[in-house]
């Protein structure tokens, strides 16, 4: 299946892997329309880190995915749409979690309330590792039980159930898309690798939260592959996680982006930067066995990954939001 000339809506365009997706469909032929979360600045994200001719060929939308009257205007006549907006900082969960509340569970509603209503071909919605908590078993297949152990996974995980339910009562053409912890050029160093890198390459020494937590790192531009052929294959009803099957240790990414800097830098394991005790997730390791039989399978090392990761913030040292101006709208 192309993509060429379909209608496409991408929501979170100007986050991370939203940036990465919405680039590769463009590059693909698709017309993609973006939602942006409005700001009086008008604050395109990491779009502005997109060539011109790319970006010039994105329509832009400005506002909130809390309202299903501008949820609605965007989502009719759309063929694909993906569904990447969401609160995800996870101390801020703790913080203000009504809000997570209304971005995470009222902007699913309102995005599955229109594809009820408009039928596009399909509709992906964006799930989340931490869903699981720590793990009953490994490695984790979609049939691991949920655990709420964090005010943003609760509701990634209410989320998650009303997509099911919008797919078993209405039978809408939908698939939950779980990926596993994301790295990769342009995320923001609240991420635990970036934060790595720049402390790494900037600091006298490195201070980090627990440094015992495994995580399965998936690349985001395996990850971007994954939501297109998804989109392409159209599992309905099905969640897939996108998943490597290795695990490592947040201390053994230290060591490991010391070796790339030629670094040896202090590492401070700090009490103040740790989670909740009871909210910790120990260990995340993924099981793709569905996605792999679906024809999607990770193209990148970690190794390989995280070079190309440092690589990028080498070229970007001002990545700050000194940098967001560079295109205007």
């Amino acid at each position: 299946m192309s993509l060429m000339g379909k209608e496409v809506l991408v929501t979170g365009a100007g986050g991370f892997i939203g940036s990465h997706l919405t680039e590769a469909l463009v590059k693909e032929g698709a017309n993609v329309s973006v939602l942006l979360r409005y700001t009086s600045e008008k604050n395109i994200g990491n779009l502005r880190y997109l060539d011109k001719d790319l970006y010039d060929q994105i329509d832009l939308n400005f506002g909130t995915v809390e309202d299903r009257t501008f949820v609605n205007s965007l989502a009719r006549d759309k063929e694909i749409i993906f569904h990447l907006a969401a609160l995800i900082g996870i101390p801020y969960s703790y913080v203000a979690p009504e809000s997570y509340v209304s971005t995470n569970i009222i902007g699913t509603l309102n995005f599955l309330n229109a594809a009820r209503e408009f039928e596009p071909d399909v509709a992906l919605f964006t799930s989340t590792s931490e869903v699981y908590g720590t793990a009953n078993y490994v490695p984790i297949d979609e049939k691991h039980p949920l655990k709420g152990q964090s005010p943003y996974s609760a509701t990634k995980i209410g989320a998650d159930k009303l997509i099911e339910s919008y797919f078993l009562s209405f039978d809408c053409p939908i698939v939950t898309v779980r990926p596993f912890n994301t790295y990769g050029p342009r995320q923001s160093d609240r991420a635990v690798i970036p934060t790595i890198i720049s402390q790494a390459m900037f600091n006298d020494t490195i201070r980090l939260g627990d440094l015992s937590p495994t995580r399965d790192y998936v690349y985001v531009r395996d990850t971007v592959d994954g939501f297109i052929q998804l989109a392409k294959k159209k599992p309905f009803g099905e969640v897939v996680n996108l998943a490597t099957g290795k695990e490592f240790k947040i201390g053994d990414i230290v060591d490991l982006v010391q070796e790339n800097l030629n670094t040896d830098k202090k590492v401070v394991s700090e009490s103040q930067r740790m989670r909740p005790s009871k909210s910790e997730v120990r260990q995340l390791l993924g099981d793709a066995g569905k996605a792999n039989s679906l024809g999607w399978s990770p193209k990148y090392s970690f190794a390989k990954g995280l070079d190309e990761t440092i690589k990028w913030f080498k070229q970007h040292e001002k990545y700050s939001k000194k940098d967001q101006s560079r295109y205007s709208v």
